[in-house]
């Protein structure tokens, strides 16, 4: 285990590097240069923030005089500066994505995900997307569509590419088809609970071993409007039936759903489920490297086993801790709810953490870009109070102005 004063000494350092305010993520990344291994970091974890906490309410020249006794301890090693290196990157161009859901504009914890995609597309002078998941009509913002688009521009410098997924519904119908002939999907008819019930056990529903030829006859059924109702078939993933994990067994892929779509209105009755329609956007861009929350760990999974079927590699992957503020759930489907309660006046609102209304209050672009890049790529969870999280703002808004 890292010595207690080498983790006072980088604390220190970053504490007087950053107008007195350590921050927890750089830190850490300081610490691989004493050795930390990855999986090291949730046991170590508690004494940095202990140790943070304890020197960001000391005086500076306090902080000096100490870091003066402890300097020698860590001052013959560099410490990294950005995010680290991507591996395997020399032989292939980097292309990234973030892809928000229409259910809100962006807010920090959106910009937190997005942007270490962005900027590793920019370190390797690759391509960045956004792509905009609609393919869930039921929960869409319409104005969503043009405020992510006008803040992903601001925060990216325009070096961004925008895909819209309702627009792509042919692609992912064409890729239905292809799963379907290589029997590795099904429509499922069976009673929900059912069905739940034989997974349970590992064991198949009858509508998994009908023929391929039926098969493509139930698609073109799911797909007519006088043919299956909402809820009456699933389009479903063949997979492992004893996968330790009973959520991996013949996942859906895609369902009926009758909604209303803000941008397509009625023309489509067959919606692609995420995992089906990320896939197809992913190998149809080209996506090389992924780093998304670690919420998305099973879904990732899933992902693998129909890159596997299509014979395609799967992008190199990362996942990162989500940010958690104290006072506020980052919800954009419950702001939006106290939004229009009275609560808040409006996405700019000044209590709110939306890109918006940080933008609005005068923060630049590179002041998120340098907050992104001290937090790194990091599994552990991050709650922070607004109050903190305005003052760390505050501290990489002066950097960017003092350039």
């Amino acid at each position: 285990m890292i010595k207690e004063q080498i983790i006072l000494a980088y604390a220190l350092k970053n504490s007087l590097e950053h107008n007195g305010k350590a921050i927890e993520g750089t830190v850490i990344n300081s610490l691989f240069n004493e050795g930390l291994r990855k999986q090291e970091i949730k046991e170590i974890l508690p004494k940095v923030q202990d140790i943070i906490n304890k020197i960001n309410n000391w005086d500076l020249d306090i902080k000096k005089t100490e870091f003066e006794k402890l300097k020698n301890l860590i001052g013959h090693r560099e410490t990294r500066e950005g995010l680290p290196d991507l591996p395997n990157v020399k032989t292939r161009k980097v292309i990234m994505r973030f892809s928000p859901s229409p259910s809100g504009p962006l807010h920090v914890g959106h910009i937190l995900s997005l942007l270490p995609n962005f900027l590793y597309a920019q370190k390797y002078n690759g391509r960045f997307y956004i792509r905009i998941e609609d393919t869930n009509p039921e929960n869409i913002y319409k104005p969503a569509y043009k405020m992510i688009k006008d803040e992903s521009k601001w925060l990216c410098k325009n070096k961004v590419k925008f895909i819209i997924q309702s627009k792509r519904m042919n692609l992912y119908y064409k890729y239905i088809k292809k799963l379907i002939e290589k029997n590795a999907a099904y429509i499922c008819t069976c009673d929900s609970n059912e069905f739940k019930n034989l997974i349970l056990k590992s064991k198949p529903c009858l509508c998994r071993s009908i023929s391929k030829n039926e098969q493509l006859k139930r698609w073109k059924k799911m797909l007519s409007k006088n043919g299956y109702k909402q809820g009456e078939a699933v389009l479903r993933f063949k997979s492992n039936l004893n996968d330790k994990n009973p959520a991996m067994r013949d996942f859906p892929l895609a369902r009926i759903n009758l909604t209303t779509h803000a941008l397509q209105k009625n023309k489509y009755i067959v919606w692609p489920l995420m995992n089906l329609a990320v896939t197809v956007d992913d190998i149809e861009q080209g996506i090389t490297n992924i780093i998304r929350g670690k919420d998305h760990r099973d879904n990732a999974k899933r992902q693998q086993m129909i890159y596997k079927v299509l014979n395609k590699k799967y992008p190199w992957t990362a996942f990162i801790g989500r940010l958690h503020l104290k006072e506020l759930p980052l919800s954009s489907s419950k702001i939006r709810q106290d939004i229009e309660n009275g609560k808040y006046k409006g996405w700019d609102d000044p209590k709110l953490p939306t890109l918006i209304s940080l933008k609005k209050q005068g923060y630049m672009p590179e002041a998120f870009w340098k907050y992104a890049e001290d937090r790194g790529i990091s599994e552990v969870d991050k709650t922070i109070s607004q109050k903190d999280l305005y003052e760390l703002l505050d501290n990489y808004n002066k950097q960017v102005f003092s350039k």
